[in-house]
């Protein structure tokens, strides 16, 4: 269980953090850009679950989405440094990716296949879940920088997840959108 008494603690007002095993860092380490990504989406989520309205299925999910976005920024702010840490990391696990893969097909299977590339709009609900999508493949991004940096090592299920979660948002944008019948659809050079 987290505890917090303070929330300011001025150990920002130099430009630097700690991460969860205590080490301190630029505010703009590439660890510290990639959770934060996380967060960004994590907060991206608390709106659009805001339009949930009567669809209380993709509310659960988005929700338990969120608590595993929590999950990871976690994992990602506990680098693995071959230490011991005094606690176990918490960690995403391939099963968490699985999950979001299984939700993915579950959906899907009721969204008739695209004819077109759509964009993100529709109804509200649609178009907050394709911010959330827009920066998870942010995130996605930064993780996948952060995996190529030399010494930092980062769980190749944090990237999965990512991936399918963007993936996950795609769909259930769709969802929102009367499975695909309200998808607003890219019309190639209209406006030329």
């Amino acid at each position: 269980m987290v505890t917090l008494n303070k929330i300011y603690t001025r150990t920002g007002d130099k430009g630097t953090t700690s991460l969860a095993t205590g080490e301190t860092v630029p505010k703009f380490d590439a660890r510290v850009e990639a959770y934060g990504a996380v967060d960004e989406a994590n907060a991206a989520l608390g709106v659009a679950r805001l339009h949930c309205g009567q669809d209380g299925e993709l509310d659960a999910i988005l929700g338990r989405i969120q608590n595993d976005l929590f999950d990871l920024g976690a994992d990602l702010a506990t680098p693995e440094r071959g230490k011991p840490l005094g606690w176990e990391a918490l960690r995403i696990l391939p099963n968490q990716v699985t999950r979001l893969e299984n939700e993915i097909d579950a959906m899907n299977a009721a969204i008739p296949a695209l004819d077109s590339f759509i964009l993100p709009g529709g109804t509200p609900l649609s178009a907050y879940l394709h911010v959330a999508r827009t920066i998870t493949r942010r995130a996605e991004r930064q993780v996948a920088a952060l995996m190529q940096t030399e010494g930092e090592i980062v769980s190749a299920s944090v990237l999965h997840y990512l991936n399918r979660l963007s993936d996950l948002l795609f769909v259930a944008g769709r969802r929102a959108n009367a499975n695909g019948a309200d998808d607003v659809k890219w019309v190639p050079g209209l406006t030329r």
